[in-house]
């Protein structure tokens, strides 16, 4: 057992797997042979890591299952399943009953909320935030510091089912998509840019700029949004007022942002 680890008994660790200095473990979660997780993290009840890909079912003893590496000081919540194949950045957080699946590539500090459904070779940067019951399709690329709100989706097939035009949109830096947008596959949604609640992106949407409606339609510039409760002087971008949760060193300084458009 590692050095200051809390393992249940009614826990099923591999005894190939590697588990670093301080790890939790609660009631009957499972981690398998090819999953290494780092120093200080925990794993609450009824979680799978490295949980097997379709390969296995097809032949299981064929099966090679790749590595699931997960980082530091990890809080992986109940019922949640990581596959094999994952790798995760330090500092990772999810809620419960999340699903990631095999390829991900997860950054550091990112945090995914309860019933989150990340698809296979889905790409997330440092210290993205994806709200709960966001679901991500295969092959989408959410770069850091971007925010997704509940239920938002990111699509990758125009017309399905299909294996032949399937691919991902891209979501970049600084980006806002608000709760119960749908993103349409290979769309880009630019730097700093917003897309307002319940909308239906089909086409890019250039940075800084807000995106809203059924099909969304650009309304204007990100410098133009307003607080109309008057607490906040400037909204966009937000980390001008929001920097709750975030190590220092990582955001913008205020006196960073850009000059308001005129």
């Amino acid at each position: 057992m590692p050095i200051g680890a809390q393992i249940h008994p009614t826990s099923i660790i591999s005894a190939e797997a590697a588990l670093g200095r301080g790890v939790s473990v609660g009631p009957y979660a499972v981690i398998n042979a090819n999953v290494s997780l780092g120093d200080g993290s925990h794993v609450d009840s009824h979680t799978v890591l490295g949980a097997p890909t379709a390969d296995y079912y097809a032949d299981a003893g064929a099966y090679q299952p790749a590595p699931c590496r997960i980082g530091r000081n990890a809080v992986i919540r109940s019922h949640c399943v990581v596959y094999a194949g994952v790798t995760i950045g330090d500092d990772f957080e999810c809620g419960h009953h999340a699903t990631v699946r095999e390829e991900a590539r997860i950054g550091d500090g990112v945090r995914i909320g309860t019933l989150c459904d990340l698809q296979p070779q889905v790409t997330i940067g440092n210290y993205a935030r994806l709200h709960s019951n966001v679901f991500v399709a295969r092959n989408s690329t959410i770069e850091e510091l971007t925010w997704l709100f509940p239920y938002a989706l990111l699509v990758d097939d125009p017309h399905p089912p299909s294996d032949t035009c399937t691919r991902g949109p891209t979501v970049r830096k600084f980006a806002v998509i608000g709760a119960r947008s749908t993103i349409f596959p290979s769309v880009e949604i630019g730097e700093g840019a917003v897309v307002g609640a319940m909308s239906l992106v089909r086409h890019d949407v250039p940075p800084n700029t807000v995106a809203v409606g059924v099909p969304a339609a650009i309304v204007g510039s990100t410098d133009d949004v307003v607080c109309h409760e008057d607490r906040i002087d400037r909204v966009y971008p937000w980390w001008l007022h929001f920097r709750r949760g975030y190590p220092d060193g990582v955001l913008p300084e205020p006196d960073d942002a850009p000059v308001r458009s005129t």
